[in-house]
């Protein structure tokens, strides 16, 4: 994975572990963060994949930040906050860019998704110019399911040439949606875009030709039927009856 076009938005990030306090505090205690010292990018779709709390959103929203995002989510042009979670780890963490600037980026950030569509409504009804919703097909995204709106956001809001960091993006879409987005994402990579996306879909991380990065004690690289999301998920629908009796006895 060494051999990465010089030409893509993030090539890879670096972790500063000298400057790290100490691995047995948070951040930096968590399995994704332990091992971290590089992690390389494929030019199109990069996912990262695992358990929840093995810190791939914790890395997420770092690459995000350190990029350039708002923490919360959106554009650059985003700075709204409505709780300081974020966990400082983009302060330690390096950037290396590609050679190419992308026309267009965002941050998804599935667990501030409603503070963010809460945002543009405010920032609307304060503005004289031009309604940002717009750019998000025209109707609030609180208007919408929650469905609805994430799936508005990916149809109208992402254009080609453009850096998409997405965390979770399946958080609110059925599996007819998520391969929908499939769709969408592979027409914005033919455009020239570039994805990072921390997922626990097996339906997303399907992707063909896309690098994934699994945690369990640290960050290796795996094909994707042998992650541990496609194997559970084949397992259960291949013998459901089975499963549940393991499970519910």
């Amino acid at each position: 994975m060494d051999s990465i076009s010089v030409k893509q938005y993030i090539r890879y990030i670096e972790l500063d572990r000298e400057r790290v306090p100490s691995f047995s505090e948070y951040p930096f205690n968590l399995p994704a963060i332990k091992s971290l010292q590089r992690l390389s990018f494929h030019p199109q779709v990069t996912f990262i994949v695992g358990e929840n709390g093995s810190g791939k959103s914790t890395i997420l929203e770092s690459i995000a930040v350190a990029y350039g995002f708002n923490a919360e989510g959106g554009t650059k042009n985003f700075n709204f906050t409505s709780k300081a979670t974020h966990s400082g780890l983009n302060n330690y963490i390096k950037v290396v860019k590609g050679t190419q600037r992308p026309r267009d980026g965002f941050f998804l950030r599935a667990e501030s998704f409603y503070n963010f569509a809460s945002n543009i409504d405010d920032l609307d009804s304060e503005s004289g110019g031009p309604s940002i919703i717009n750019s998000y097909g025209g109707i609030s995204l609180h208007e919408q399911s929650h469905g609805e709106s994430f799936f508005a956001l990916f149809q109208n809001r992402f254009g080609g040439k453009g850096i998409y960091i997405l965390d979770e993006p399946e958080a609110a879409l059925s599996p007819t949606r998520q391969m929908s987005m499939l769709s969408i994402m592979h027409d914005l990579v033919g455009e020239g875009s570039q994805f990072i996306i921390a997922t626990h879909s097996p339906i997303i991380m399907a992707y063909p030709q896309a690098w994934i990065y699994e945690i369990k004690e640290g960050i290796e690289t795996v094909k994707y039927e042998d992650t541990e999301h496609y194997q559970v998920t084949r397992a259960f629908i291949n013998n459901p009856k089975k499963m549940l009796r393991v499970l519910l006895e």
